[in-house]
């Protein structure tokens, strides 16, 4: 019975640990499939990662690469509209403040324009196309006066006797004998030097000849105003810094031109006087330089200081009125002094009546938008200062004219 009882323990024990190995056995397998599935899933979540990082990079790219097509086709389409790209004219309303300047004209204004397109608009029809284009054609015209009178210019009766001498004896030399005197005796009323005495042409003699300088100083000055006044209505319109900077270069320009104009007059009527020659030059060079020391100020430049930048132009345009008197009372005798007193008021009277318009801003005033294109106040200011430019130069040729032929009575 003992035996049997031991038997059966040991076979319950034998069956409980196979049990328990069994239990340890599922445990330890199933801890093994967790293992692989964990390291399966842990290996396809990190492809599906990297495959999803690829994806994300790839589509970056070609984001990318659309975004770089996109931004080269703007700027292609940016560059073909800019060269086709049409610059409409604005109204006062719709300029910036700097660009302010007379409210009486209303239309047809360029603003913030490119610089190729503000040279192109040489040949647009806007309100400043008359103001580029007046001061341009004076330029040009004192640059031919300028050129004429530094070039020998040959007699008309020389290039008559070129033209007879090329022509073949005709069968009639009677005609043509009397034709050839006709001529030759046609060009002796035109050419000056005909009537001039051997002793005037002794006094005009190279070494007797009056200095050239002041007269070609006067037309310096003109030219460098009408061309500084043509580019800063041109480019004005670009930025207001630009518009700023040019803006005083053309009130230079008017100042230049005013000192200059003095050179001529005062030098050969007191060539024989050097001492007033030096109080009358130096005193208008003196009121220049602080003329524009003054309008140099970007404050002044401004429409609000119109009437005093007026102001400064005439107060030296009057400083030439004491030489005036003084040139009378010395030359009164002189046959010249007619002439001269002639072109001299005419060129007063322009610069007077040019500056009246400039300051009042007649006809403009009286019916805004009618005149803004052409006829308008600084077109006729422009007019009227080319026109006293050329009557100041016709001063200029006679004083010149007279000098050579006088000289000067200490020299004689």
């Amino acid at each position: 019975t003992l035996q049997h009882t031991h038997t059966h323990t040991h076979r319950d024990q034998t069956l409980s640990l196979s049990i328990y190995d069994i239990i340890i056995l599922v445990v330890i397998v199933h801890a093994m499939i967790n293992t692989c599935e964990g390291s399966v899933w842990k290996r396809k979540t990190r492809e599906m990662e990297m495959e999803q990082h690829h994806l994300v990079s790839s589509n970056t790219t070609v984001t990318k690469n659309n975004k770089n097509k996109n931004n080269k086709s703007k700027k292609k389409m940016a560059q073909s509209r800019s060269k086709t790209k049409q610059y409409d004219l604005v109204t006062f309303q719709e300029l910036p403040e700097y660009m302010k300047d007379n409210e009486y004209i209303l239309n047809y204004y360029r603003s913030n324009w490119p610089l190729k397109q503000a040279l192109i608009s040489i040949l647009r029809w806007h309100n400043e196309t008359l103001n580029v284009w007046t001061h341009l054609i004076g330029f040009v015209l004192f640059l031919g006066l300028t050129i004429a009178n530094l070039m020998p210019v040959p007699q008309v009766s020389d290039f008559i006797n070129i033209i007879t001498r090329s022509f073949p004896m005709s069968a009639d030399k009677n005609v043509s004998h009397n034709s050839k005197d006709f001529f030759v005796g046609t060009t002796k009323l035109l050419d000056l030097k005909q009537t001039i005495t051997p002793l005037e042409m002794a006094i005009t003699s190279p070494e007797m000849a009056a200095a050239r300088w002041p007269f070609y100083v006067f037309l310096g000055g003109s030219m460098f105003c009408l061309f500084s006044s043509s580019i800063c209505h041109l480019f004005s319109c670009h930025s207001h810094h630009l518009n700023l900077f040019l803006l005083r270069i053309d009130y230079v320009g008017i100042t230049v031109m005013i000192i200059t104009s003095f050179f001529p007059p005062i030098y050969y009527i007191f060539q024989c006087d050097t001492h007033w020659q030096f109080i009358y030059l130096g005193g208008i060079t003196v009121m220049g330089i602080f003329t524009i020391v003054t309008l140099l100020s970007p404050s002044l430049s401004t429409a609000k200081y119109r009437s005093f930048r007026a102001f400064l132009f005439m107060a030296m345009g009057l400083f030439g009125i004491i030489p005036a008197i003084h040139a009378l009372i010395v030359n009164w005798s002189e046959p010249q002094r007619n002439a001269t007193l002639v072109y001299e008021s005419v060129m007063a009277l322009s610069y007077l009546i040019g500056t009246m318009f400039y300051v009042s801003r007649i006809p403009e005033r009286w019916k805004p938008g009618w005149f803004d294109l052409a006829g308008h106040s600084h077109q006729i200011f422009h007019v009227f200062v080319i026109l006293g430019a050329l009557a100041h130069y016709g001063a200029a040729l006679v004083f010149l004219e007279y000098r050579d032929k006088v000289g000067c009575e200490r020299s004689s």
